[in-house]
């Protein structure tokens, strides 16, 4: 058998006796392609008998034969190419003139363009190469939507009245009926499903085209399109570049505008990003050019379809069964409580789960910028902020809404993130009788809250003095939960802190648990344990004549036992 590789532009041929091979970037690999986007043992080939077969090795960005991903073993004849990253292989007879007369020519059908050899320095300036299936999909894909224009006029169906579902309906008959007719007249090129291809165009007309297939995902939990071309996903903490792509750059602005307009929001030349949020809650950012050099670019991060509960956060090691009651306990005794952390370490979702912890009884107003909290409480009021109009005019911020929800006679408010002057109106309200109050803030650790705090207040405009935002931030805040996104991709609350008061012009904490970290095991994984520090709240002589019962050995660091707190009857 001969093995022929294209590494950029070079090409190498050698002989394969009989035996097993392993792909990848290791050095220990027979046959090794050393970039970034090739796993260490990336995919095994097997010859035996004039018969090769290649698997994957459940890589991190997969293996394609003639532009398929491979989920299992694939037997390989003369005609198929193999590509590993940006690098391709093809495994032949000695005896096949053709591919090999092929191959010497430069007139291979199915092998992809050649990249310069300079290629290895320049993988950002330089696109990926083109799949010919992929293309040849696109192309049938976009022949097929344009028929489907001719044949359903949506603005019509709009005024007679048909919704969402009826037109949705309507559209799935049309496109069925052309894939029938191609595929009756013997259209259709081989190697191309025509179930797959009716929900490609379906998805690219009425839903959000090739991220219908990547929000379905359950693994998935961010969503980043940089441009039609690259789209990458985070699955386990890690990010990866996916097979999903665009046709051009109107698909990804097409995609952007269905997701804006039910929301009355804009993105154009004069306002060329937005914030905005999926039905689901999935929050979604969007920048086009001139802004964004590269092309349309989507960031959606995603929300998990199932609420996560405390069991969960203990499941996945986030924190303790201790510290989770101890947050009951915070909640229960309307404790004001800020969630702090880093760009996607999981304010939110930890913001929903304490939220879980509010009576039914209570009402609740939230304030957010995107709407994403999922409430489960019966009695909750919803404001979400406005951005300004085309001419610029109409905009209502955060801190008006926290003014506005503190006449709306909340038990508790909740805001989704204090980023700028809100942070004033939201420390006033904590200390004007709103106790309970929940919102996050982005901070490195609960020490830098504080300081994040005082620089908030002096953006609203108002010359305060260091010492009385200092008093204000002491006397309003009693814990801040502090989460992070570790190197491995976990998310783990590091610390539980409780601010206890001003010492001179000193906000005094203590952190009740935290997060100590002992190693990274041979798998990468962060090791650690999350435990109590010793310190007991200071208000925990209070819990007895509150009618509450709480075990004082929850804090003590050398106990492992699991306790809960409760009311007393």
């Amino acid at each position: 058998m001969v093995l022929t590789t294209l590494i950029g532009g070079n090409r190498e041929s050698r002989t394969l006796t009989d035996g097993t091979y392993m792909i990848g970037r290791n050095p220990s690999c027979q046959i090794r392609f050393d970039f970034p986007e090739v796993s260490e043992r990336h995919a095994i080939l097997t010859v035996r008998d004039g018969r090769a077969v290649v698997e994957d090795l459940h890589s991190a960005n997969g293996t394609y034969v003639n532009g398929e991903p491979i989920d299992g073993p694939v037997v390989l004849d003369g005609g198929m190419v193999v590509q590993v990253g940006e690098s391709m292989l093809r495994v032949c007879d000695e005896n096949d003139w053709a591919v090999k007369a092929a191959e010497d020519s430069g007139q291979d059908e199915t092998a992809v363009a050649e990249l310069p050899p300079d290629a290895e320095n320049e993988e950002d300036d330089v696109p990926p190469p083109p799949d010919p299936m992929r293309e040849l999909r696109r192309s049938v894909q976009e022949q097929i939507q344009k028929e489907l224009l001719k044949r359903m006029d949506m603005k019509r169906l709009t005024m007679q009245g048909v919704d969402r579902e009826g037109l949705e309906d309507t559209a799935r008959e049309k496109i069925r009926q052309i894939i029938d007719e191609v595929v009756a007249n013997g259209r259709l090129p081989d190697g191309i499903d025509p179930v797959r291809l009716e929900d490609d165009v379906f998805n690219e007309a009425m839903r959000l085209g090739p991220l219908e297939e990547l929000l379905a995902d359950d693994t998935v939990s961010e969503i980043m399109v940089n441009g039609p071309d690259k789209v990458y996903i985070e699955r386990g903490g890690k990010l990866q570049l996916s097979d999903c792509q665009f046709t051009d750059d109107a698909s990804v602005l097409s995609v952007i505008e269905r997701i804006i307009a039910p929301l009355g929001r804009r993105c154009d030349e004069s306002q060329p990003y937005v914030d905005a949020r999926l039905a689901d809650g999935s929050r979604v950012n969007a920048i086009i050019a001139p802004l964004a050099l590269s092309g349309p670019t989507i960031t959606i991060r995603k929300f998990s379809k199932k609420a996560l509960t405390p069991d969960d956060f203990i499941r996945f090691g986030t924190w303790t069964h201790n510290a989770a009651e101890f947050m009951k306990l915070c909640v229960w005794l309307r404790k004001n409580v800020i969630v702090a952390g880093g760009t996607g370490s999981g304010k939110t979702t930890l913001l929903n789960l304490l939220s879980g912890y509010i009576p039914h009884s209570e009402r609740i107003v939230t304030v957010e910028d995107a709407a994403e909290l999922r409430l489960q409480q019966p009695h909750v009021v919803r404001l979400e902020a406005r951005p300004p109009n085309i001419e610029g005019k109409g905009a209502v911020p955060i801190r008006d809404l926290v003014k506005n929800c503190l006449r709306m006679r909340p038990d508790r408010i909740i805001v989704g993130e204090c980023r700028g002057g809100e942070a004033l109106d939201m420390l006033q309200a904590m200390n004007t009788g709103h106790d309970g109050s929940l919102t996050t803030v982005h901070a490195n650790s609960p020490r830098d809250v504080i300081s994040r705090l005082e620089t908030m207040v002096l953006m609203s405009g108002m010359e305060l003095p260091s010492r009385a935002i200092r008093e204000q931030i002491a006397s309003a805040v009693d814990i801040i939960i502090h989460e992070s996104r570790l190197s491995d991709g976990s998310r783990k609350v590091t610390a539980i802190t409780e601010v206890t008061g001003l010492e001179g012009n000193q906000i005094v904490m203590q952190d009740i648990f935290a997060f100590k970290q002992s190693g990274v095991g041979t798998d990468g994984k962060i090791i650690g344990e999350f435990k109590p520090t010793g310190a007991m709240p200071t208000w925990f002589d209070q819990l007895a004549g509150r009618g509450i019962k709480c075990d004082p050995r929850m804090f003590d660091p050398d106990c492992t036992m699991d306790f809960n707190v409760g009311r007393t009857k």
